[in-house]
């Protein structure tokens, strides 16, 4: 089972007998569902590519002019079914008689598709069984039609809490394996949340509740262009509690891409929790110069945005590095009118002159364990082993940007994850290292609740209606930098 084990307390469930493999009865031509289709699709190109739900679905619904109704359901249902691949998968087994490894991978995917229908939809059992077996036939054949139609059925014999309860950890002797199965997450990334929380009760409950949840749409205006609440007016949305710039969108609302303003680059899709890191980085106080700005990994661009947006209206300029040259390309679509240079290269090998800006904001590469909500196959895809490769990137990173800027000067390090060795664990290395001053981040983020002890942010979901975004703003000192020998300056 994908990132779960039973608690060693309950019963193993018997195996059921083997499932027939023909289809009894008279044939019938399956039924024209473009919008399952397209959701079948698209977790087929997560499992065979690797590929990305949330790039893959769009252009999927544009390409087939799938609108409406259908594709809201085309996206409830392949958002849901990868988000909550591993408690499916537990309770696809549990109705087989064989492992998942031995089931057909294009049936695997149908029977994920059936199974989030049965068990997290109001659709009716018969319909969610029918019309997966139909895709199923269109395109296997009746046998394997036949398998996946008497899984399901074992799958609709019990609702998900019965499901839930004979198949998680104990919760007494397993608490944080009983709430990780319950909300559909591996169990090391509930253990990583309960040890940022603080808790393995009921503050990890509800960070995994919300995490679990599909999220709402924020947008965020572009300075100077409109403002939230023009933003709002248009679109219909709701002006956003904290972020000046932000707007809210019901979940479903569409592919925000069509709206006119973005179409239009008067605004862009950005998560509230983004907005308010890269405002962070503006709102710290500054001595002397303030005019010239960096974002050192600025890939897709939409921080890189709303940055070069704020400092063009005081004259300033921002220069976006960024590694990728296909992401380096999307910077420059985003920022298109705006006072931005885009370069190509790694943002820890610049030839920037040490201390050329005033400003630097390192959004670093992460786990991404802070927008399991938005890229909802990401909790399945990551393993432990990534945390390790990725904090020493963060460390080289936030060094040669305390490098970059001039001292005096500020930077912002801010990564869409709680996971205690990519934040607190790389900024407290960071400043021991190069004599850096962290800044108490919290009062960069006015009007938002909840912030801890600090010095540093981490915003929840649960909490603030966010991605699990941190962020740490670090001062420069106007001595040298230390150098130890270990990778510092």
């Amino acid at each position: 089972m994908t990132g779960y084990s039973r608690g060693a307390s309950k019963p193993s469930r018997p195996r059921r007998p083997h499932p027939p493999r023909r289809r009894t009865g008279p044939s019938r031509p399956p039924v024209e569902d473009p919008a399952r289709l397209a959701a079948l699709e698209t977790l087929r190109a997560v499992r065979q590519r690797d590929a990305y739900a949330n790039l893959v679905l769009p252009q999927l619904l544009r390409e087939r002019r799938i609108t409406g109704r259908d594709a809201a359901l085309a996206t409830e249902l392949t958002y849901g079914a990868a988000r909550a691949q591993g408690l499916l998968d537990a309770v696809i087994e549990a109705c087989s008689d064989r492992p998942l490894s031995e089931v057909d991978g294009s049936a695997l995917d149908a029977l994920r598709l059936g199974a989030y229908q049965l068990l997290r939809t109001r659709i009716p059992s018969h319909a969610a069984v029918a019309s997966t077996v139909d895709l199923v036939r269109a395109e296997l054949g009746s046998g394997i039609a036949g398998f996946v139609n008497a899984v399901l059925r074992r799958v609709a014999e019990q609702d998900e809490a019965a499901w839930v309860d004979e198949l998680a950890p104990d919760p007494d002797t397993d608490p944080i394996g009983n709430l990780a199965f319950t909300h559909a997450h591996p169990r090391w990334i509930a253990q990583a949340f309960a040890e940022a929380l603080g808790s393995r009760d009921e503050p990890l409950k509800r960070a995994l509740e919300a995490d679990d949840a599909r999220p709402a749409v924020h947008l965020v205006a572009r300075p100077g262009e409109v403002s939230a609440d023009e933003l709002a007016a248009i679109t219909g949305g709701d002006v956003a509690p904290y972020s000046p710039y932000g707007v809210h969108l019901e979940a479903g609302a569409g592919d925000p891409g069509d709206l006119e303003p973005v179409r239009e680059r008067l605004a862009n899709v950005q998560d509230e929790g983004s907005q308010l890191c890269a405002l962070a980085l503006t709102r710290a106080t500054l001595e002397g110069t303030d005019d010239r700005w960096l974002d050192l990994c600025a890939g897709p661009g939409g921080k890189a945005a709303l940055l070069a947006a704020l400092v063009g209206l005081e004259g300033g300029e921002l220069i976006a590095v960024e590694k990728a040259p296909h992401r380096a390309e999307l910077v420059r679509k985003i920022t298109s009118g705006l006072p931005v240079t885009v370069h190509v290269a790694d943002g820890r090998e610049t030839d920037f002159v040490e201390g050329a800006f005033d400003r630097v904001l390192v959004d670093a590469p992460c786990t991404g364990l802070g927008a399991l909500r938005r890229r909802p196959e990401a909790r399945w895809r990551r393993q432990p082993a990534d945390v390790g490769t990725l904090t020493k990137l963060q460390r080289e990173l936030l060094t040669e940007a305390l490098r970059l800027v001039r001292p005096g000067g500020v930077v912002g390090y801010v990564v869409c994850s709680p996971h205690l060795s990519e934040t607190v664990g790389v900024v407290a290395d960071v400043a021991r290292r190069t004599g850096a001053e962290v800044l108490d981040t919290r009062e960069l983020f006015p009007g938002v609740p909840d912030l801890g002890e600090g010095p540093h942010v981490q915003l929840w979901p649960h909490l603030h209606g966010t991605d699990a975004m941190f962020c740490a703003v670090l001062r420069r000192p106007v001595r040298a930098l230390v150098n130890d020998g270990s990778g510092g300056v």
